[in-house]
């Protein structure tokens, strides 16, 4: 497996960066910097803490963060928990402060749509990049979230990378969340939206023999779930699914969940959170649709790009699946960043290995949107 490797930042100038970030946000006393990383959540993880594990980037994300005082999400309600600061925010916030512009990354075109879905009808997110002939392919994308929190604005940036750097129309798609929706609610929605998608991408300008299905954490989870769930209902499967820190197993006491116990922004208390809301009864989390690392029938997945973070409790889920892929006879692809966290893929204005990280699944998209088998795995 490769691994794009940060350098890792010594302490003293991690704590230089926090100086820098929060002189210019004047959102923090420099008094307090000293006792940082020994009594701020972001510090108290098992292992190494947060902050000291994070490259200078991430570092400088996650004390924007902190700046704006969210609250433990395990604590709250879904309904505040929906309202609390994102990593997101924390990125506008860090470019705001270094004076640059937090606009979103410019796309040929975006238009909101709703798709019909068993529960309704969902909103939906169409972008299109520029200065490319038509058709286009096209990725279905399925943002993170828990299956609890998020929405199509928190994971734009993501999409818009996408669509450029890969040179696809992307639809964004959104789906019933819980505890007002339970589990299968969200996947029937992510496999109404492939199904959409695929009788409709001549419409959208795109080509429906060429459509990949991407996510982010529970997004991903949900992306190879289409996958499986599109070939036992003799859909035309997608051709490639790129899987971002995916949600892949039930089990919450593997290595990474050990290391990142009390990480951020996600967390192992979190993550069971999730599960509560999401699942109908513990028995969900055996479902192969959750538990996907267990499920009998990955033989003949499409090819499979996989990214994990190191400071991450999913990562352990991401690298074993690209194993039980592999096993399985799927060719796969997966790289772990260090020094980065869950959530960095669509900070790539502020994060050097989200530009790294989107510009290896968008080549990854790229070639199996060509033809190919989507490259050599890894």
């Amino acid at each position: 497996m490769m691994k794009h490797r940060s350098k890792r930042t010594p302490l003293n100038a991690i704590l230089l960066s926090a100086v820098a970030v929060l002189a210019l946000g004047a959102c923090q006393q420099v008094s307090n910097l000293g006792t940082a990383l020994s009594n701020d959540p972001l510090a108290t993880a098992q292992g190494t803490p947060t902050l000291a594990a994070a490259d200078a980037d991430m570092g400088s994300v996650l004390l924007a963060l902190q700046a704006l005082g969210p609250k433990p999400i395990e604590t709250l309600s879904a309904p505040e928990a929906r309202r609390q600061p994102t990593l997101t925010d924390a990125v506008k916030k860090v470019l705001t402060d270094d004076g640059k512009t937090a606009k979103p990354e410019a796309v040929s075109s975006v238009r909101n749509i709703t798709i019909p879905g068993p529960g309704g009808s969902q909103p939906a997110r169409v972008y299109v990049p520029g200065a490319a002939r038509t058709p286009l392919p096209v990725i279905v994308y399925y943002h993170g979230g828990g299956w609890v929190i998020a929405d199509l604005d928190t994971y734009d940036a993501s999409a818009r990378a996408l669509a450029n750097q890969a040179g696809a129309i992307v639809v964004s798609a959104e789906y019933r969340k819980g505890p007002e929706a339970k589990f299968p609610a969200a996947h029937e929605d992510a496999l109404a939206a492939y199904r959409w998608t695929q009788a409709n991408a001549r419409q959208l300008g795109g080509d429906p023999d060429r459509i990949a299905v991407v996510g982010e954490s529970a997004g991903g989870n949900m992306a190879i779930g289409v996958s499986r769930m599109a070939r036992q209902q003799g859909l035309r499967p997608p051709i490639h699914q790129a899987l971002i820190y995916p949600v892949a197993g039930n089990d919450m006491n593997t290595e990474s969940y050990r290391e990142n116990a009390n990480a951020k922004p996600l967390n192992k208390a979190m993550m069971g959170w999730f599960f509560d809301k999401y699942l109908r009864n513990p028995r969900d989390g055996n479902d192969p649709l959750i538990n996907v690392v267990d499920a009998p029938d990955l033989a003949g997945l499409p090819p499979t790009t996989i990214v994990t973070a190191e400071i991450d409790p999913l990562r352990s889920d991401g690298q074993l699946l690209a194993q039980r892929l592999r096993n399985a006879g799927v060719e796969v692809a997966a790289n772990n960043y260090e020094g980065v966290t869950h959530e960095f893929f669509g900070a790539a204005s502020v994060i050097e290995k989200a530009k790294e990280a989107q510009a290896y699944v968008a080549g990854r998209l790229r070639e199996a949107f060509v033809g190919g088998s989507g490259g050599s795995g890894s």
